[in-house]
């Protein structure tokens, strides 16, 4: 399928219409009036002189919105929107990079700002090119006026051609098995589940950082997960049973020194989920997983006292290193010793 930029025309109104209406698209731009009615429509494309119509070059067909406002000196900030129907297929990243080709003839520098649970968003902006710089805090505001974050994505002019780099790839087929245990992407769905275990004394008395954890606030962290796994700071999974898709626990890869090629893994599972060797066959899995994307050494590290996980990490292939005295914040305020372990890449045969 080809994609052409135009102007937008009277006759696109209704379309217009539908797509703003649409639940997805209500939520991330909250600009939008709702309902968003024929007269927005006709209005939007009154003003629309930095809009473009996305449409199917063969049919005409609208297919969705990108947009752009300068913002001085060589620099603009991006926008689009895709109907329902059209999402999945290239739309919004083709039309980002054709987009790009026309305003990079004068400007030097594009960017966008996508708030921090729209994953599929963020990969839009990543497939066309854009790089993540870093967040800007408090630069969304909601339809009830509370703030949130957006994460910030760039594109200069004499950037390669093709996709931003991603330190941490997708999981190859969205998931890692052993036939055994299934290892899932954390995600919204899990909120509940991760709440109730991470609030187990057991787990959140050996987390590193001890903070306050509510519903509301797991709820985000899960919804922002995919949003840290695309920026490459951790890839956080869900173990489940492949026999019958139980909750089992979590485990994570903290993309923790990218110079080294080093990363670190941890894990927590349900108390009815141990003793079963389903945190050694996950943390088999993850760290395979991390040596195939190119990863040097992995390494885990646990209080002097855990020889459950201690034993998980032996029998997954990880060797003890060190004692590391008082390197760990301790469950009562105090400091404790972490015993560090570490697997490295297997030499090329």
């Amino acid at each position: 399928m080809s994609i052409v930029l135009r102007a937008w025309r009277s006759e696109d109104a209704d379309v217009i219409v539908e797509a703003c209406n649409d639940p997805t698209t209500q939520l991330y731009i909250p600009t939008l009036p709702a309902p968003y009615t024929r007269p927005d429509a006709e209005d939007f494309i009154a003003r629309a002189v930095h809009e473009r119509a996305a449409v199917d070059g063969e049919t005409g067909e609208v297919l969705g919105c990108v947009g752009w406002m300068p913002r001085g000196h060589g620099v603009a900030s991006v926008g689009y929107w895709v109907v329902p129907a059209a999402r999945g297929r290239r739309v919004a990243t083709t039309a980002l990079e054709l987009l790009g080709a026309e305003l990079f003839k004068t400007m030097q520098r594009l960017y966008c700002e996508i708030e921090a649970e729209n994953a599929a968003s963020q990969r839009v902006a990543m497939s066309a090119g854009y790089s993540r710089e870093g967040v800007a805090r408090g630069a969304g505001r909601r339809r009830d006026g509370t703030r949130y974050d957006m994460a910030v994505f760039s594109r200069l002019a004499d950037d390669p051609a093709g996709p931003a780099p991603r330190p941490l790839p997708d999981l190859p087929d969205g998931r890692l098995t052993d036939g055994v245990v299934v290892l899932r992407p954390l995600g919204a769905d899990d909120a509940d589940v991760t709440y109730n275990l991470r609030i187990l004394p057991d787990v959140s008395g050996r987390a590193v950082v001890h903070s306050p954890l509510t519903p509301s606030l797991m709820a985000r962290k899960c919804a922002e997960s995919a949003s840290r796994w695309l920026a490459g700071e951790r890839a956080e999974l869900t173990i489940r049973r492949a026999a019958d898709d139980a909750y089992l626990g979590e485990i994570a890869l903290y993309y923790s020194d990218p110079v080294l090629r080093e990363a670190m893994i941890g894990y927590s599972l349900s108390p009815e989920a141990r003793g079963h060797g389903y945190a050694t066959r996950a943390a088999r899995l993850v760290t395979d997983w991390g040596f195939e994307i190119g990863m040097n050494r992995m390494v885990a590290g646990t209080a002097g006292d855990n020889e459950a996980s201690q034993r998980v990490l032996e029998a997954a292939g990880y060797f003890r290193e060190v004692v590391q005295e008082r390197r760990l914040p301790g469950p009562e305020g105090d400091w404790i010793d972490n015993v560090a372990f570490a697997k490295l890449r297997p030499a090329a045969t």
